[in-house]
């Protein structure tokens, strides 16, 4: 039984190929938007819709297989890594994503000063910035 395998029904998920495919698309790392997911899908069997891509993700997200973030003015992008208090640093040139462990420790790593009776169990920080490609192109049009 592949890892794969093992990942979905030790989170009770069926194993069908295209999930074994969107998890192996993940495995190789990234911050995927979903056409991007569905073209290496694609490669991986014959056929899939975007539209099984998109639900594969929602299960895989809802399982804490997989990783949803929606950084502004950006689509969806999905990643492997899940379940555990990271951060990103987006780039305001390319909209390259990296990411960044947290500095503080467990979720959810900052204390709102009210929750409006909300029981918060993650926060999601987003730092902004250059990416080191961006800063070079930014230094040679000075």
């Amino acid at each position: 039984m592949s890892s794969g395998e093992e990942l979905l029904r030790s989170r009770g998920l069926r194993v069908t190929r295209p999930r074994l495919a969107v998890l192996d698309v993940l495995a190789d790392g990234g911050h995927l938007e979903v056409d991007e997911i569905t073209r290496r899908v694609r490669e991986r069997l014959d056929s899939v819709s975007t539209q099984a891509v998109y639900d594969v993700l929602a299960a895989l997200s809802r399982a804490g297989l997989s990783r949803r973030i929606e950084p502004a003015g950006s689509p969806a992008r999905y990643e492997a890594r899940a379940g555990d208090n990271h951060h990103h640093v987006v780039c305001r040139g390319c909209g390259e994503i990296a990411d960044i462990d947290c500095a503080t420790g467990s979720a959810p790593c900052l204390d709102p000063d009210t929750t409006h009776g909300f029981e918060v169990d993650e926060a999601e920080v987003t730092f902004w910035g250059l990416c080191p490609t961006c800063q070079t192109r930014r230094s040679a049009d000075d």
